[in-house]
């Protein structure tokens, strides 16, 4: 149900808005001018340490200078060679200056990010209010669903399975390398090489050890076919199977760990260099990996 404000409703709304950005305002002053009077407590605590620190360093070399009877010769003669030194008292003022000038630039730029992401969010803010002083009592729960429902039509079946399986089971990627191939139709070169890729693959060293994506029970252990020397694990509806493989360390039937080593990388069957080929599939449908994992 939609209901239209009177004007001592919008009135009241506008008043409420005023106050509240003035309230933010003061907020953001008050946080600036505490970072100032900070910044400038630490620069003159910092000069004053300087200072206390060279009255007591020239003290001591005044007593060791002036005092026979305490030191010995040599602590007196290294002395006076240290003291005869020039010290550049400029150009460490300079240097001094420059590190206090960019702490404070960086102390203001942090507060300009602050003010913008303040401003950005009073920008939404006000953009909300302004739906909300024309019309009320909006049922949210039907926008949602809405939008919800318009996202889940315009989602291909893969993109739906994907956000199913990342909603329903957890996933690593086996492997660390160079990805040679990713899923989807390619135009191969070789004719062993076929021309559409149901998974996705990574090159590595021959003998190079790959982990388990997820947790599950082997289905199959196998050396039949394209796929060569190739393992399959299941978790419900959803499988991983990673083929091409130089050794497989586990067996039909087996319960295999998240993370857990279950073989060695390959160039067995249909292939033209040693690789993972990396597969997951839910309800034996095939599902771009990359929509799932950040590989």
């Amino acid at each position: 149900m939609e209901r239209t404000m009177s004007p001592e409703e919008r009135i009241r709304r506008a008043e409420e808005i005023y106050y509240r950005r003035k309230s933010q305002k003061l907020d953001r002053n008050s946080i600036r001018i505490r970072n100032e009077e900070k910044v400038n407590s630490i620069i003159v605590k910092k000069m004053i340490l300087q200072i206390i620190i060279c009255i007591v360093i020239y003290s001591i070399f005044y007593m060791i200078q002036n005092t026979d009877y305490i030191f010995s010769e040599d602590v007196i003669n290294k002395t006076k060679e240290i003291l005869v030194y020039d010290i550049n008292i400029q150009n460490l003022y300079n240097k001094s200056k420059e590190y206090i000038n960019s702490f404070i630039s960086n102390v203001k730029q942090e507060e300009n990010e602050e003010n913008q992401e303040n401003d950005q969010t009073e920008n939404e803010n006000d953009d909300i209010e302004g739906n909300d002083s024309e019309t009320e009592n909006v049922s949210e729960g039907n926008i949602g669903g809405e939008e919800v429902a318009n996202t889940e039509e315009n989602l291909t079946e893969m993109e739906r399975d994907a956000k199913d399986i990342i909603a329903t089971k957890s996933l690593i990627i086996p492997l660390k390398g160079t990805i040679t191939s990713k899923y989807g139709p390619r135009n191969p070169t070789d004719p062993k090489v076929s021309k559409y890729h149901t998974g996705i693959d990574i090159a590595v060293n021959t003998g190079t050890v790959f982990i388990a994506s997820m947790e599950g029970v082997v289905e199959e252990v196998s050396s039949e076919g394209d796929y060569g020397n190739h393992v399959k694990i299941t978790n419900g509806d959803v499988m991983t199977l990673y083929a091409h493989c130089n050794k497989i360390y586990v067996n039909k039937g087996d319960l295999i760990k998240q993370g857990q080593e279950i073989g060695e990388v390959g160039a067995t069957g249909n292939v033209t260099g040693p690789h993972l080929h990396f597969e997951i599939r839910k309800e034996n449908r095939y599902v771009d990996p990359e929509l799932i994992l950040d590989f």
